[in-house]
């Protein structure tokens, strides 16, 4: 696979960056789970300071390999992949300083800790200085990397390689009076309800942890590979091939909330483990991108979770279970997984709305990196596009602009990878049941390791090896295509198929 001698030298030398990645990832899960709280002081420090190694190392051992194999002929497609993602990274090391990386690496884990305390008391102002300070070192970092249109883009094509402003505008251009369309014919029909009982329901902690492990389980989650914490806002980590982290969260009312954000880190999870194994510890170990991760956690928590055959299978769990879900047949379970309504917080968002939230979040940090939008204006422009795309108006700052841990992390330039994800899974859909069979029948039959695998086939393996866009094309032979998604959202929820 690796035959060129100077990618095997530099697959040797990266080891050694591969292992600082796992400890970098390793403190990353703690501080969002077990790391008490004043742990931030050394936490912030160790982090910046492992950035800066890794830094230093990759160009003082890798960067001249990487160059003097640049441009050289008779690469295999993995040596041509490990010479192109390094080629990206070592762009980015080249252009931006030093000082910003350490900084952005410190204010990463700092900028964070307050978050969680702002989150809890609705308090911006708390958290405006470092929210301020995320957005100034990320139009510098636009600058130093350079852009053709828009300073934008220079961000997007971090998380997503090959994004552009002009693609996401396009993208959205279209789904948003599709979506408002699709909406309007929901609140006509009348058979997804606005409000569900269950979404009042105080449950028990313990049971629904058995829930989701009893869910994971079905889906053949490996749990010698990967464990299920709890965190503020779920997320995954993905510290190497064999351990992959999965967090949840409990609120104690409306269990859905619970279960499909455990089900959506599944997604996550289960593509950073199918990577072939021949690309651990290499450049091209990972994901292919983060809207093509996105796609996978969308399919399962959506397309799957939330289907009608998958409620068949989970009632049995939930009634041995969850004593608060006893009671409710599969329909009137199925019509509360999938309420449709304008709701503030975009992780619990259905299917019909979720991707204005995405837009807002689009708008506003294009705004903000452009330098027409002031992060001190951020609350109230906030409450305007809500009650401009969804007809709302958020109670408090919590379920508002404070709501997302990405800003305080420095992902700008994320959010439209979700908006990616949700076009993907439908396309992919779309492309199993052309290969497999009705996905229907599939989770009816509780055969969702065909699925798994079938993924598995056309993206996970694959990790990095593709830039998305080539993944895309190479894996469903044409490139992404909302329309997939439109005629989703149309059967489903207007023609209210529950097949």
């Amino acid at each position: 696979m690796f035959e060129n001698e100077i990618i095997r030298e530099i697959l040797n030398k990266y080891r050694v960056l591969w292992s600082l990645s796992h400890a970098s990832s390793l403190m990353g899960w703690d501080s969002e789970t077990y790391m008490p709280s004043e742990g931030v002081k050394g936490r912030s420090v160790a982090s910046a300071e492992l950035a800066l190694l890794y830094r230093k190392l990759f160009l003082q051992d890798v960067a001249p390999l990487v160059e003097k194999v640049m441009g050289a002929e008779r690469l295999n497609e993995y040596e041509a992949g490990v010479v192109r993602v390094l080629g990206r990274e070592l762009e980015r090391m080249k252009k931006i300083p030093e000082k910003i990386q350490y900084e952005l690496a410190k204010l990463r884990v700092e900028a964070s800790t307050v978050w969680r305390g702002a989150k809890a008391e609705g308090n911006f102002k708390a958290f405006e200085p470092y929210l301020t300070r995320v957005f100034e070192l990320r139009k510098e970092t636009a600058e130093y990397l350079g852009y053709k249109e828009h300073p934008y883009d220079a961000l997007l094509d971090i998380y997503e390689e090959g994004l552009t402003d002009r693609d996401v505008d396009n993208m959205f251009r279209g789904l948003v009076p599709s979506i408002k369309r699709v909406l309007e014919r929901v609140s006509q029909n009348g058979y997804y309800p606005r409000t569900h009982e269950l979404e009042g329901v105080e449950y028990v902690k313990e049971e629904l942890e058995r829930v989701n492990r009893e869910v994971l389980e079905l889906l053949s989650f490996p749990w010698s590979k990967g464990r299920l914490d709890v965190s503020a806002h779920p997320f995954t980590v993905g510290i190497s091939l064999w351990d992959v982290r999965i967090t949840t969260r409990y609120e104690g009312r409306d269990f859905r909330r619970s279960l499909f954000s455990t089900i959506h880190e599944f997604g996550h999870a289960i593509y950073d483990m199918n990577v072939d194994e021949t690309l651990a510890m290499t450049p091209l170990e990972g994901g292919a991108s983060l809207g093509v991760h996105e796609s996978q956690s969308r399919f399962w928590e959506n397309i799957v979770g939330r289907s009608f055959s998958f409620i068949t299978v989970l009632k049995p769990i939930l009634e041995k279970h969850l004593s608060v879900a006893r009671g409710y047949d599969a329909e009137e379970l199925y019509r509360y997984f999938n309420v449709v309504r304008p709701s503030t917080i975009r992780v619990d968002a259905d299917e019909v709305t979720y991707n204005m939230h995405i837009y807002l979040r689009y708008k506003l940090e294009r705004g903000l990196i452009g330098g027409e939008i002031k992060v001190s204006e951020l609350p109230e422009l906030w409450n305007e596009m809500m009650e401009e795309l969804l007809g709302i108006v958020p109670p408090n700052l919590s379920e508002g602009v404070l709501q997302d841990i990405h800003w305080s992390i420095t992902a700008v330039g994320y959010f439209p990878t979700y908006t990616i994800g949700n076009l993907l899974s439908a396309q992919l859909k779309n492309a199993l049941e052309r290969e497999v069979g009705p996905l229907a029948e599939l989770i009816r039959a509780r055969r969702f390791a065909e699925i798994t695998e079938f993924m598995r086939r056309k993206i996970h393996k694959y990790g990095k090896l593709y830039p998305p866009k080539e993944l895309i094309l190479k894996s469903l032979g044409e490139p992404m295509n909302p329309e997939y998604f439109a005629r989703y959202l149309e059967e489903k929820y207007v023609k209210v198929s529950l097949l």
